[in-house]
C-alpha cells in the first residue's frame, strides 16, 4: 500500500506539473524527481499503466526485469510464460489465465495477486517463482499499478517441508510395524497403511465407524476398557487380532493420553507388531542359518572366512581334518601359518588381487600333518565401500597332481618304449645275420685256426649288442619272456652266492626271508637279472662299503595304494625290498632312474640301461616298482609281483628236451624280407638236411603255396612277424585256410605277446626271438618238426 500511495502521488504532481505555472511548475517537478528517487530505492519491480496499457511510470528494478527496454509488466511476464514452456502447456496456460484474470479484475476496481512460474530468470535451477501484485489507480483514472516479487526462495523451502512431509508421512503409513490411536469410545482416529492391510480394510473404513474391540479375535472381558484390547493395565499386550479372513498373533505396545483437541477426553498412541509374520521370519532365518551351517560343517573342501589382514574368523571341519587341526584353536591365526613359506607371497598377492577386482585362484601348498598341494579360491566379502573379509576354499589336488605326474611319466615311458621297442627290432635283424654268419664260418674254420679268434670276437661282440638290445626290449616291455611258476625264496638263495661275489667284501649282505610266501608267475632269468641289476647298483652307491638288505614278505591291498606316485592295484603281493645304506639319490633324480641311458655314473661306468631294465621287466611282469631314497641316508627298492600260488603247491615245471641231434628232413618254407636274414637262415637249415624254399615277402609266400607242386607237402612255415603288406599273421591265417595242420614258427625282433593275441591259441604256432644263432634255429625246427611223431 505503501508503493500504491507514492504511486498516487507522483500521478498527482505529473497532471499537476501540466496545468500549473511558472514557479510552481519547477517545484512540481523537484518534488517529482524526489518521488522517483524513492521508487527507485525499491527492490521490486513496480510499474504503472494507463488505461490503454501504455507505461506511465517504472522504477529502476521494473527497467532491470523487462531486460533493460521498459515495457509493460503484463507483456513481459506473457512473453517468459510463453518463451520458457514449451513441453509445459499446462503450466502455461494456468500463467497465462492468471494474468488475464488479474488485469480483468483491476481494471474493474478489484485488486489482486498471483503466483507465476517463470524460468531462465535468476536462478540457478533455471526456475523462478514471482507473486504479481495489481491495483487499480484512481488518478489517473484507469491506470494499474503492477508490482513483483521474487519468491523462489519461499517455494522452494516450501516445497522442501512438503517433500519431507511427505517422505515422514509415507514413512509412518508403509512402516513394517502398524500404527494406530483410538479415543475413550476405542473408536478409531488414526490407523496407518501397514496395520490397515493387516486388518484386511482400508484406513478411511477404520476410521468412519469401527472400534477397537472389533479387530480382537476373541472377545475382551466386559470389564475392559473401549480404549484398552485388554483389562490389565500394561504398557505391553500380547492379543490375537483378525484380519483378512485370518487370525494372528500380535504385540500392542500404547500409551493413554489427555486429547488436546476435546478437553477432558482420552486418546491412544499405539504400536502394533504382527508376531505371526515375526516370529515365521525368525523360524525361516534360524533355519537357513542351520542349513548353512550343515552345508558349511559337512562340506566335502575346507571352507575359512578370513579378516581382511588374513587372520581365520571361522573355518569347517573339513579344514581342521585337512590339516589336522582337531581340537585346536585356529581362530585369529594367519592362513599363512599353515602356508609353505616359499608360497606365502603368493597367498598374499592372490588376497590383494581378489580384493581389488574379481576372485582370484592361486596353487599353494600347506604344511599340515603332511605336505599338501591346494587350490585356493578366494571371494570378497563386501563392506561400506571397501572389502570386509574373504572367503577362501581349498581343494586338495595332492592326489590328482599325483596322477597328472604319473600320467605324463607313463606316458612319456610309452613313448620311450615304443622308440626303444622299434629300435631293438632293427638292431635284432642285424645282429640275427651276424650272429648267424658267424656261427657258418666258425663250421668251416676250427680251433687253431688264425681266422677262428677273427670270428669269435665278432660273434662275441654280437652277443653283448644283442644282449644291448635284450635290455632295450626289456624297458619297452616286448622281450620274449618264458614264466613259470617260482619260489622266490629259493630265487635268492640261488642267487646269494653270486650276489656276495658281486657286491664285494666291504658290503655286507643281509637276507631276511618272510615266511610262507607265495609262488610269482616270472620268468626265472629275468627276474634274477632284476636282483643282479639292483644288487650292483646298489654296490656302485657304497664304495666305502656299508650294508644291503634284501628283505622278503607278503602284502594284501584291499583297496589300491600310492606309493611314492606309483598307484599299486588293489590284490595280494609277494614283496622284495632291495635296501643299501649308500649315498641316496638326490630329488631331482628320483623321477628319471628309470629312463633309459640316463646314469649319474662317470662315462665308461654304466650304460644307464640297469634299471630301465628292471622297470621294464617288472611291469612286464605284472607287478609295480617303488623307490625311496634320501641323500646320505640310502635306496630302497621296493617290488610288488603279484602272488599265483602259496608255498607248498605244486609249480610247473618246463619241459626239459635234449637237442643235440640238430639234424632232420623235411621241406621247410621261410619267410624273411631280410636277405640277410633269409639267407643265413636258409643256409643254416640246409646243411641239417631239409629241404628249404625261401621268400621275400608275404605275398610271394601265398603265391608259391598256391602254385608250386613241390610245396604241396610242406612240413613247417617260418615266417617273420612284421613284413610290409601282407605280415605274418596275416599270412598264416590266409594258409591255413587250405592246410589247417600246417606247424609254423614265427621269427621276430619283437615280444611274442606283441602278435600272439592276433594269431589266437591255435595249435602249431611256434615262436623264435630274433636275435638267434644257427644251434637255436635248427633246434627250434626240430623240436616243431618232432611234434606228434612217437
Amino acid at each position: 500500500m505503501e508503493a500504491l500511495l507514492i504511486w498516487q502521488i507522483v500521478a498527482g504532481l505529473t497532471v499537476l506539473a501540466a496545468g500549473a505555472a511558472g514557479v510552481l511548475l519547477w517545484h512540481c517537478r523537484e518534488r517529482r524527481q524526489c518521488l522517483q528517487s524513492l521508487l527507485d530505492s525499491l527492490p521490486e519491480p513496480h510499474q504503472m499503466l494507463d488505461g490503454q496499457g501504455r507505461v506511465l511510470q517504472a522504477n529502476a528494478a521494473c527497467v532491470d526485469f523487462c531486460g533493460g527496454r521498459l515495457r509493460p509488466l503484463d507483456a513481459v511476464l506473457a512473453d517468459r510464460l510463453a518463451a520458457e514452456c514449451d513441453g509445459a502447456a499446462a503450466d502455461h496456460e494456468h500463467g497465462a489465465e492468471a494474468l488475464a484474470r488479474l488485469a480483468t479484475n483491476a481494471r474493474n476496481g478489484a485488486a489482486g495477486t498471483a503466483e507465476l512460474r517463470l524460468r531462465g530468470h535468476g536462478s540457478a535451477s533455471g526456475e523462478t517463482w514471482v507473486e504479481v501484485n495489481v491495483w487499480p489507480s484512481e488518478a489517473p483514472r484507469g491506470a494499474l499499478l503492477w508490482q513483483v516479487s521474487d519468491v523462489t526462495a519461499r517455494r522452494q523451502m516450501e516445497t522442501a517441508i512438503q517433500s519431507e512431509q511427505r517422505r515422514l508421512v509415507d514413512l509412518f503409513e508403509r512402516a513394517p510395524i502398524g500404527f494406530y490411536s483410538v479415543d475413550g469410545q476405542g473408536r478409531f482416529r488414526f490407523v496407518n497403511q501397514t496395520l490397515a492391510e493387516w486388518l484386511g480394510r482400508s484406513a478411511d473404513e477404520l476410521v468412519a465407524g469401527v472400534d477397537l474391540h472389533e479387530v480382537l479375535a476373541e472377545p475382551p472381558p466386559p470389564e475392559t476398557p473401549a480404549y484398552a484390547p485388554v483389562a490389565e493395565a500394561d504398557d505391553q499386550i500380547e492379543v490375537k487380532l483378525r484380519g483378512g479372513g485370518e487370525v494372528f498373533d500380535a504385540l500392542i505396545v500404547q500409551a493413554v493420553t489427555a486429547d488436546e483437541e476435546e478437553p477432558g477426553a482420552l486418546r491412544t498412541r499405539s504400536v502394533v507388531r504382527h508376531l505371526t509374520r515375526e516370529r515365521a521370519a525368525a523360524e525361516a532365518l534360524a533355519d537357513s542359518e542351520r542349513r548353512f551351517k550343515r552345508f558349511f560343517d559337512e562340506a566335502p573342501i575346507a571352507i575359512v572366512e578370513l579378516d581382511r589382514g588374513g587372520r581365520l574368523r571361522e573355518c569347517n571341519p573339513a579344514f581342521e581334518a585337512l590339516l589336522g587341526l582337531e581340537g585346536r584353536k585356529v581362530v585369529g591365526e594367519p592362513l599363512g601359518r599353515w602356508v609353505v613359506e616359499d608360497d606365502r607371497s603368493l597367498l598374499r598377492e592372490t588376497l590383494v588381487a581378489s580384493a581389488k577386482g574379481p576372485g582370484q585362484s592361486a596353487d599353494l601348498r600347506l604344511q599340515g600333518t603332511r605336505e599338501l598341494l591346494c587350490t585356493l579360491s578366494v571371494s570378497v566379502i563386501e563392506g561400506a565401500g571397501k572389502p570386509a573379509g574373504f572367503v577362501c576354499h581349498l581343494l586338495d589336488t595332492t592326489e590328482q597332481k599325483a596322477l597328472e605326474v604319473q600320467f605324463a611319466q607313463s606316458q612319456k615311458m610309452q613313448a620311450v618304449g615304443q622308440l626303444a621297442g622299434g629300435i631293438a627290432h632293427d638292431f635284432n635283424n642285424l645282429l640275427t645275420a651276424m650272429i648267424g654268419f658267424s656261427d657258418l664260418l666258425l663250421l668251416r674254420h676250427r680251433p687253431g685256426d688264425q681266422s677262428f679268434a677273427d670270428i669269435m670276437q665278432i660273434k662275441q661282440n654280437a652277443n653283448r649288442a644283442a644282449n644291448l638290445v635284450r635290455q632295450l626290449l626289456a624297458f619297452s616291455r616286448q622281450q620274449t619272456l618264458q614264466p613259470r611258476m617260482l619260489n622266490v625264496t629259493d630265487i635268492l638263495a640261488e642267487l646269494s652266492h653270486l650276489l656276495r661275489r658281486l657286491i664285494g667284501e666291504t658290503i655286507e649282505l643281509d637276507m631276511v626271508h618272510g615266511r610262507d610266501l607265495g609262488q610269482v608267475r616270472a620268468d626265472q632269468g629275468q627276474l634274477e637279472q632284476v636282483i643282479i641289476n639292483l644288487a650292483v647298483n646298489a654296490r656302485d652307491a657304497m664304495p666305502g662299503g656299508g650294508k644291503l638288505v634284501i628283505r622278503t614278505y607278503n602284502v594284501a591291498f584291499e583297496t589300491p595304494q600310492r606309493r611314492k606316485g606309483e598307484e599299486v592295484a588293489a590284490g595280494d603281493y609277494v614283496v622284495v625290498e632291495v635296501s643299501d645304506s649308500g649315498c641316496g639319490i638326490a630329488q631331482e633324480n628320483l623321477d628319471r632312474i628309470f629312463d633309459p641311458f640316463f646314469s649319474t655314473k662317470e662315462v665308461g661306468e654304466g650304460t644307464g640301461l640297469g634299471l630301465s631294465t628292471v622297470y621294464g621287466i617288472v611291469k612286464q611282469t605284472g607287478g609295480f616298482i617303488v623307490v625311496d631314497s634320501k641323500l646320505d641316508a640310502g635306496t630302497t627298492f621296493t617290488i610288488y609281483l603279484p602272488r599265483h600260488l602259496r608255498r607248498g603247491e605244486a609249480a610247473i615245471e618246463p619241459e626239459v628236451r635234449d637237442a643235440r641231434d640238430l639234424t632232420g628232413i623235411g621241406s621247410v618254407l621261410l619267410v624273411e624280407d631280410e636277405d640277410a636274414v633269409r639267407s643265413f637262415s636258409a643256409r643254416a637249415l640246409r646243411n641239417k638236411g631239409y629241404e628249404v624254399h625261401e621268400a621275400r615277402s608275404g605275398e610271394s609266400a601265398l603265391d608259391m603255396l598256391r602254385n608250386d607242386q613241390s610245396l604241396v607237402e610242406l612240413d613247417l612255415l617260418v615266417t617273420d612277424v612284421v613284413m610290409p603288406r601282407l605280415d605274418g599273421p596275416s599270412l598264416v591265417r590266409e594258409v591255413r585256410q587250405d592246410r589247417p595242420k600246417l606247424k609254423v614258427i614265427f621269427i621276430s625282433g619283437y615280444a611274442e605277446d606283441s602278435f600272439r593275441q592276433r594269431v589266437g591259441e591255435e595249435e602249431g604256432i611256434h615262436f623264435l626271438p630274433k636275435p638267434f644263432t644257427l644251434k637255436q634255429l635248427a633246434g627250434k625246427v626240430k623240436e616243431v618238426m618232432s611234434e606228434g611223431s612217437a
